[in-house]
């Protein structure tokens, strides 16, 4: 099976600090794929550049058959929110959204068809248990259900992949392991394909690989 991401001798430096020395990654269709390691493992940095948020300063980055870093700026900024959704430790909702606008933001964004968008926004905060809870602003939300609602926003533009940097590490242990089903619901359900960074090592323990940074390099 073709890999749906292919990372080959990825490297980023910070000044004279090397925090990426070479890094080679697939990941498969539908695959949940964790990273683990210590603070300064460079797992946050592989992420973004997976994600296209920051570029290497050397390698290749192929997603669904694109070397995405040979697009300008503009193009991939096009590409990334088209193609790639994110969760972050934060949930970072805008306060003055409803759930429900939260979530079709970047589906506006792509320009996609209002009544489109806000149809797919209320489907998928029924599947993440938040269809009654769709008018309220995140100040209303508790913790789970702001994070919940940051996952639909995530799926909004049926990305390729969602990207999670410590996705649960603002939440206590019981909302951590229920958002963390819930990708595996979302894989099962959708054919979603996730890459989770996670201190977690019982959650990361549940992907189908766990890969382990260790200076700036996977561990074998």
């Amino acid at each position: 099976m073709q890999p749906l991401l292919q990372a080959t001798g990825l490297t980023r430096n910070y000044g004279s600090l090397p925090v990426l020395r070479g890094i080679d990654l697939s990941i498969q269709p539908g695959e949940i794929v964790s990273i683990v390691g210590a603070s300064g493992a460079g797992k946050s940095t592989l992420l973004h550049i997976l994600g296209t948020l920051d570029r290497p300063d050397a390698g290749q980055v192929m997603l669904g058959g694109e070397d995405v870093f040979r697009l300008n700026e503009k193009d991939l900024a096009r590409f990334r929110n088209s193609r790639i959704g994110f969760v972050f430790q934060f949930h970072n909702l805008l306060a003055e959204f409803t759930a429900l606008e939260n979530v079709c933001l970047p589906g506006f964004i792509a320009g996609k068809e209002e009544r489109e968008v806000r149809s797919r926004a209320a489907r998928l905060l029924n599947l993440l248990r938040l269809h009654d809870r769709a008018d309220h602003l995140p100040s209303q939300l508790s913790g789970g259900e702001q994070q919940r609602t940051a996952v639909a926003r995530a799926l909004i533009n049926s990305p390729a992949l969602v990207f999670a940097d410590e996705p649960s590490g603002n939440l206590d242990s019981h909302n951590a392991e229920e958002l963390h089903q819930l990708f595996f619901q979302l894989r099962n359900e959708l054919n979603q394909t996730f890459v989770i960074v996670t201190h977690n090592e019982k959650l990361a323990d549940m992907a189908d690989r766990k890969l382990t940074m260790k200076d700036g390099l996977i561990a074998v």
